[in-house]
């Protein structure tokens, strides 16, 4: 019940004026078939042998015809039908334009929720992703669906009383038994809407496989491979296999569908049957006239329409509740983590960053990626992190976001612990690089100006991109700073518009570290790998930038180049998730171990020493 309560709330809310509209038309509806069958039925009277209105003797032969009342029936009848023909497609409308304003309005509330995640925890969960793939595909359908079942039931019942109450003028059991002729198509249908949600549910995880070998193999980035490969067909093959798993389990609900729905039927079509007989019967030997045949079979189509209608309506919407559930769940499923009723308000970065003995894993099955890890940075000071893939050195950075929680230990802003934070004014002070930064489908003015959108003038996003060695090539394209970065949209709306245009590894790259300029105000710089994608010469040229703009901030700096970290002002050798060794550069190289190690290997290689020499 409270399903239905919020699917019609969210409906009102949408559009007040269309439902009540809708509510209106489908009131009409259901009478005009009532009108039709009793206006056929005081017409058939009226103009048969011995009816009602003719005039003649006792033997039954026809006579006179009050032409007056034939008439005014007739139009009548033919005003009934007019407005019959007018009123599915009034209701049609009605009901497309609430469904596309619940759409929006349920779309708008679906993405609000996932906006209000402070972390990436759930966007990791396959449960979650299966029930946000359900909710995408149902949460702004089912108020629709409901409305709609709500309103037809209301439509059936008042339907069905007008004929169900013409039925019992011809004879008392009449109404009872083709009331329960019709009950088994509702026991039927509930039953078949329970397999339906459960069927939805069990082939999430297969849908979704499948949805992801699909956008793969139209995927640009990577048909380079798949064509190299040859695995287009392998990855077909599985695509496939999905399907195929998912129609075999559809199939197999189908057939149940076939049996149960066709037993129902049976049972109806039989009641009515009987239903006619006895009208035949009984006109046959002069307890009907002929209207009231024309009235009872009327009337035991109507009410059969009506109640099929009306349980399918209610098995579609029962069926649509259930997965609704999952729109409303991911609605009702609050922040990831925790975040203070009151914040404390976070202050400009003036002490430093302090690591004290944290531990985290990303799920209890997960083995631990730091271990007991402290340290502390400075204001002012560059942190440089090296390890290996996978020793926890961007788990550091992502959890310095707060897009994950510590599980032991605690991270601290300036003596705070960062939980007792608002993450979003947290994060207004951080700028960064990832090493799997965003290549958005949109111009070169939209990539850098998503760094910091409030602040997105024209003027600041030029100095950004001229910061970052991007202004040269961004001026040698179509449209400069206009140009779309994408293959897939064109430039604007027209199809007969160009298309946009696709840039390489490295100019991807100045374009995200342009992002992170753009937030040039920020306490702290986060850059992970900020110059893997570039050649040599403008590895160090990008340095030397990021080392002006370094300047007076606090910066967490992670590179496999040991070249490009030497000079910070403590190194963090990261190894199974614990600190092995730290200290600057000298410090280190001092020591004598895995850094000084690993430097050297690097250095031989740049220096062209054989390979049995590093």
């Amino acid at each position: 019940m409270g399903g239905i309560v919020r699917a019609l709330r969210l409906t009102w809310l949408a559009s007040a004026g269309y439902t009540c509209g809708l509510v209106v038309l489908t009131l009409l509806s259901a009478l005009v078939p009532v009108a039709t069958t009793w206006l056929t039925k005081l017409l058939l009277d009226l103009v048969a042998p011995g009816g009602a209105g003719s005039a003649g003797g006792s033997d039954g032969g026809r006579g006179e015809v009050d032409l007056d009342h034939v008439v005014t029936l007739g139009m009548a009848l033919a005003g009934v039908g007019i407005v019959g023909g007018f009123l599915p497609h009034a209701v049609q409308y009605v009901n497309k334009e609430v469904e596309r304003r619940v759409g929006l309005l349920a779309q708008q509330q679906l993405y609000e929720a996932t906006g209000a995640f402070v972390g990436m925890g759930r966007f990791e969960e396959p449960v979650f992703l299966d029930r946000l793939r359900l909710a995408q595909q149902h949460g702004g359908a089912t108020p629709g669906v409901v409305v709609s079942a709500v309103l037809s039931v209301i439509r059936a019942v008042v339907m069905a009383l007008g004929f169900l109450g013409s039925l019992a003028l011809l004879a008392w059991w009449l109404p009872v038994a083709i009331a329960c002729s019709v009950a088994p198509v509702l026991g039927v249908e509930l039953w078949l809407a329970k397999r339906r949600a459960d069927t939805h549910w069990r082939l999430g995880p297969t849908e979704r496989r499948e949805f992801f070998y699909r956008e793969l193999l139209t995927n640009l980035q990577a048909a380079k491979e798949i064509r190299l490969f040859d695995i287009g067909g392998h990855l077909r093959d599985r695509m496939t296999s999905e399907r195929l798993k998912a129609n075999n389990e559809r199939s197999r609900l189908d057939r149940r569908e076939l049996t149960a729905q066709s037993l129902a039927g049976l049972v109806t079509a039989a009641c009515s049957g009987l239903a006619v007989l006895w009208a035949v019967v009984s006109a046959a030997n002069g307890r009907i006239t002929i209207g009231d045949v024309s009235l009872l079979i009327g009337s035991v189509v109507g009410v059969q329409s009506a109640g099929a209608g009306m349980m399918r309506d209610i098995a579609r919407s029962h069926h649509q509740l259930l997965m609704f559930r999952h729109f409303t769940a991911v609605i009702d499923s609050g922040p990831d983590l925790p975040v203070p009723v009151v914040p404390t308000d976070v202050p400009p970065l003036g002490t430093g960053i302090e690591f004290r003995d944290v531990w985290f894993r990303y799920s209890a099955e997960h083995p631990w990626a730091l271990r007991g890890v402290s340290f502390t940075v400075g204001h002012g000071q560059v942190l440089g992190l090296v390890g290996r893939n996978g020793a926890g050195k961007s788990t550091v950075v992502k959890l310095l976001c707060r897009l994950y929680d510590v599980e032991r230990g605690a991270i601290l802003w300036d003596g705070i612990d960062i939980r007792e934070l608002d993450p979003v004014r947290l994060r207004r002070r951080i700028g960064a690089v990832f090493q799997d930064f965003m290549k958005y489908d949109l111009s070169v003015s939209e990539n850098i100006a998503l760094g910091d959108l409030p602040c997105e003038s024209p003027e600041r996003i030029t100095a950004a991109a001229v910061e970052a060695g991007a202004d040269t090539f961004i001026r040698e394209l179509p449209q400069k700073y206009d140009t779309l970065l994408s293959r897939i949209f064109f430039q604007g709306d027209d199809v007969k518009a160009t298309r946009g245009v696709t840039l390489s590894g490295g100019q991807w790259q100045r374009l995200a570290i342009a992002r992170a300029y753009l937030r040039s105000e920020r306490d702290l710089l986060v850059l992970d790998e900020p110059s893997s994608g570039l050649d040599a010469e403008a590895e160090a040229e990008i340095h030397r930038g990021l080392t002006r703009y370094r300047q007076g901030r606090t910066s967490v700096l992670i590179s496999h180049r040991l070249g490009s970290v030497r000079a910070a002002d403590t190194l963090l050798v990261i190894e199974n998730g614990e600190i092995i060794e730290r200290g600057s550069h000298d410090d280190l190289m001092a020591l004598g171990g895995r850094y000084a190690v690993m430097f050297e290997a690097q250095a031989r290689g740049y220096r062209g020493e054989p390979a049995e020499a590093r």
